[in-house]
C-alpha cells in the first residue's frame, strides 16, 4: 500500500501550478474528470502525486470545499487492491462512506471517499489500483 496522492483544491490550475513547478516538479497529466465536476493536474513526486483539483462549476464538490474551507488540502488518497472489498471491510467496522458504491476518478481508476468525521477529520479517498 501507498498514499495514491494528496488532492489540493485550487481556485485555478494555471495560477496554482506555478510554485509546483519552481520547486521542480513537473505536470505529468492533466484530466477534466466530469463525474467529479474538477479539472486535475497530477505532479509526480517519488512513488505518489499532488493533485490540484480545479472546481468546473458551482456545483463541484470542490468548489463548495472552497467556499467552505478555503483553499487548501482536500484529501489523501490511499491505493487499495479491492475497493468494494475495502469499502466492506470499512462499513463493517463502523466507518462511514461518502459513497455507497465506486464512482471513476481521474486516470479511470475507481475510487470512493471516507467520510472525515470517521477518520479524525481528514477526507481519505480509496483509490483501486489499476492493473
Amino acid at each position: 500500500m501507498k498514499i495514491d496522492h494528496i488532492g489540493i483544491a485550487v481556485k485555478s490550475i494555471e495560477e496554482a501550478r506555478g510554485f509546483y513547478e519552481a520547486v521542480g516538479l513537473k505536470v505529468s497529466h492533466i484530466e477534466v474528470v466530469e463525474e467529479q465536476g474538477v479539472k486535475t493536474a497530477f505532479f509526480k513526486i517519488g512513488e505518489s502525486n499532488i493533485e490540484l483539483l480545479e472546481p468546473l462549476n458551482q456545483d463541484s464538490p470542490i468548489f463548495k470545499f472552497i467556499e467552505k474551507k478555503g483553499t487548501g488540502i482536500h484529501h489523501v488518497a490511499i491505493n487499495v487492491e479491492k475497493i468494494e472489498d475495502a469499502m466492506k471491510n470499512l462499513q463493517e467496522k463502523g466507518y462511514k462512506l461518502i459513497n455507497e458504491k465506486p464512482v471513476k476518478g481521474a486516470h479511470g481508476k475507481m475510487i470512493a471517499f471516507v467520510h472525515p468525521k470517521s477518520t479524525g477529520g481528514v477526507l481519505i479517498e480509496l483509490c483501486e489500483i489499476k492493473k
